[in-house]
C-alpha cells in the first residue's frame, strides 16, 4: 500500500507541476489528470480507510459499460481462468466429474491422464484430498478446482472410496497438462454424410477439425454437416482458418474497422481441405462470433446451406490491453463485417440492460417459432457471390429456418433439468449398470440400435423428481415423452462411453440434423437454395 501512496503521490506532483506551468492540455490529458487527482485524494483524505484497489476497478468497470455490452475489465487472478477454455489446455489430475449429493464423482478419468495412469476410475467418489474432508455443503465447483487443479509436476493426494468397499484407497496424483477439446463430436450419420461440431474456436480447433475430417473422408464421407449451435465464438484466428477450409482461394473471408483500426481484410489461401463438397451450417441464437463470420462466410459465397435460427449478432472486436498489475482490459476496437459488407453485431444503443434482454424479446416476438416474425428493413439488404438477398442488422439470418422443438416447453422437463434431477438420475443410473450395460450391449452402436428405456427408468426418474422436489406432472410427461426419454438414453451414453455419444443418440429426433439430412440427399433442393432461383 506504501508504494500505491508513492505512486498517487507522484501522479499528483505531475498534476501541480503541470498545472504551474500553466501549459494547454488536451481532453484526454485532463481527464487522466481528473481521474488520478481523484484517487489520490479518495486514499489520503477520505473520511475513513478507503479499499483503493477495489474503487479503481469498479471505476474502470464503470468506465467499460458505458462503452458497449462486450468491452470488460478481468481482474488479474480471472485472466488465465478466461483464458483456458480457448487455449486448450489446464494443468490439473484430469478429471471428468460431477458433484453428485455433495460428493465429487468421477465421471470419466482422462485417457492417458494421471489419474487414468495411477488407477483411478470411473465412479470413484473422491473423500479426501490432501487429507482434508472433501465432502458436503462446502463442496463446489470452485472448491474442487481450487484443488485439483495446480501446477504441472505438482502432487496431490486424493481419498477414493469405490464401490460398497468402506475403505478409502489412496492416491498420490502427479498434476500434467491436460488437453481441452474444442470437437465434441464427430462421426457418420450413414454411408455418406459426416457430421462435426464444433463447441468453441480454440487455439487446436483447425488441427482438431484437420483429424476429424480426415477420419470421417477416410470413412467415405461426400458431404458434411457443420455444426455451430450453441457456440460462442473465440479466436478471430481459428475462424478465419476454418473458413478457409471450405472456400477457394483469394476470396474475402471477414474484415474488420474502427474509427481507430483501419479496414483490415483477411482472405482465403490455397490451403482448404473441403473446397466443393456439399455442406451444411448449423446455427441458432447462441451461435456468435467466431460462428457467425464463419456462417457469414459461408452464406456469401453460397459455399453451402445455413440451417437453424438467427444467430446471436456479436460483431464487436475486443483487443486485450494488460494492466500494470496483471489485470486486463478487454476493449471493443473496432466490427466484424461479412464479405457482402453486412455488420455482424446487432445494436446496442438502448443501453446494456436492453441488450441483455435480446433473447428474451426474441422469444416473444414469436423469432424462435415463425420466420415470417423477423423484419429486415430494405436499407440492410446485401447480395452474395450469387446474386441471392441477405441481411445485416444482427447476426446471421439462415436460408433454412428451424423452429424450436415445442418439446422443451413442457415444465416438467425444465424443472427436472434446472434441479438437476435428470442429470442425476442418469448419472446414477450409469455408474451402477455401466460394466452391465458394456455386456449386454457391447458397443455402442448395439446400444443405440437396441437400448429401449422401460417404464422402469420412468419409474425411476419419478422418484428422482420426487427426491428434487419436482412435482410430476403426466399431461406435460406425455407431451415431451418422446423427447425426455431419448434425452434418457442419450445421457447414459454419455457417462457410459463419452460426450459424442450423446449427439449420436439425439440425432435422430434433432429438427436440425433431419433437415440438413434430407437437403444434402436432394441435389436439387440443395442447389436450388444456393441459385435461389
Amino acid at each position: 500500500m506504501k508504494s500505491l501512496k508513492l505512486f498517487f503521490l507522484a501522479i499528483a506532483c505531475f498534476i501541480a507541476m503541470a498545472a504551474t506551468a500553466q501549459q494547454p492540455q488536451s481532453k484526454g490529458q485532463m481527464n487522466s489528470q481528473k481521474l488520478a487527482t481523484t484517487l489520490y485524494l479518495i486514499e489520503n483524505f477520505y473520511v475513513d480507510t478507503a479499499n483503493i484497489d477495489k474503487v479503481t476497478e469498479d471505476a474502470i468497470i464503470a468506465a467499460l459499460k458505458e462503452l458497449d455490452p462486450h468491452s470488460a475489465y478481468i481482474s488479474k487472478k480471472d485472466v488465465e481462468k478466461a483464458n483456458e477454455p480457448l487455449v486448450g489446455s489446464f494443468e490439473g489430475i484430469g478429471v471428468t466429474y460431477q458433484l453428485i449429493r455433495d460428493t465429487i464423482t468421477v465421471i470419466s478419468p482422462t485417457a492417458g491422464g494421471p489419474s487414468e495412469k495411477v488407477g483411478i476410475m470411473t465412479g470413484d467418489q473422491i473423500i479426501k484430498i490432501d487429507g482434508e474432508d472433501a465432502f458436503g455443503k462446502k463442496i463446489d465447483n470452485e472448491y474442487v478446482q481450487k484443488r485439483l487443479r495446480g501446477k504441472k509436476g505438482t502432487k496431490v493426494t486424493v481419498g477414493v472410496k469405490r464401490g460398497s468397499d468402506p475403505e478409502l484407497i489412496d492416491f498420490e496424483i502427479t498434476r500434467d497438462k491436460i488437453p481441452l477439446n474444442s470437437i465434441n463430436a464427430s462421426y457418420m450419420l450413414d454411408n455418406h454424410i459426416g457430421y462435426i461440431k464444433l463447441d468453441r474456436f480454440a487455439q487446436e480447433s483447425t488441427q482438431e477439425f484437420k483429424e476429424a475430417f480426415a477420419k470421417l473422408q477416410s470413412q467415405g464421407m461426400e458431404s458434411l454437416i457443420f455444426d455451430l449451435r450453441g457456440n460462442t465464438g473465440g479466436y478471430l484466428n481459428t475462424a478465419i482458418e476454418l473458413v478457409d477450409q471450405f472456400i477457394d482461394e483469394g476470396k474475402l473471408i471477414v474484415f474488420t474497422e474502427g474509427i481507430h483500426s483501419p479496414r483490415q481484410e483477411w482472405r482465403s489461401t490455397a490451403a482448404g481441405l473441403y473446397t466443393t463438397g456439399k455442406l451444411v451450417v448449423l446455427i441458432d441464437e447462441g451461435s456468435a462470433s467466431a460462428s457467425e463470420i464463419l456462417s457469414g462466410a459461408i452464406q456469401d459465397h453460397d459455399r453451402g446451406v445455413v440451417i437453424g435460427r438467427r444467430s446471436f449478432g456479436k460483431g464487436l472486436v475486443q483487443r486485450p490491453f494488460n494492466l500494470p498489475d496483471g489485470a486486463q482490459i478487454r476493449l471493443t476496437t473496432s466490427r466484424y463485417h461479412t464479405p457482402s459488407g453486412r455488420c455482424i453485431q446487432r445494436p446496442y444503443e438502448k443501453g446494456a440492460e436492453d441488450y441483455a434482454k435480446e433473447m428474451e424479446k426474441r422469444l416473444k416476438h414469436g423469432e424462435y417459432y415463425h420466420a415470417d416474425s423477423i423484419h429486415f428493413p430494405d436499407s440492410l439488404k446485401f447480395k452474395t457471390d450469387g446474386g441471392r438477398t441477405v441481411y445485416g442488422g444482427g447476426g446471421i439470418m439462415p436460408d433454412l429456418f428451424i423452429p424450436v422443438d415445442t418439446a422443451y416447453n413442457s415444465k416438467l422437463y425444465t424443472n427436472l433439468v434446472r434441479k438437476g434431477a435428470l442429470n442425476r438420475f442418469t448419472t446414477d443410473y450409469a455408474l451402477k449398470h455401466r460394466d452391465e450395460i458394456k455386456a449386454q450391449y457391447g458397443d455402442f452402436d448395439n446400444y443405440n440400435k437396441d437400448f429401449v428405456v422401460g417404464q422402469d427408468l420412468v419409474n425411476g426418474l419419478k422418484k428422482a423428481a420426487e427426491d428434487a422436489k419436482v412435482e410430476w406432472n403426466d399431461e406435460q410427461f406425455n407431451r415431451s415423452e418422446k423427447f425426455l426419454l431419448l434425452q434418457i438414453k442419450a445421457l447414459i451414453a454419455r457417462n457410459v462411453w463419452e460426450t459424442q455419444q450423446y449427439y449420436q443418440v439425439m440425432a435422430s429426433s434433432d429438427p436440425g440434423v433431419q433437415k440438413a439430412i434430407e437437403i444434402l440427399n436432394d441435389n436439387k433442393a440443395f442447389n436450388k437454395i444456393l441459385s435461389n432461383k
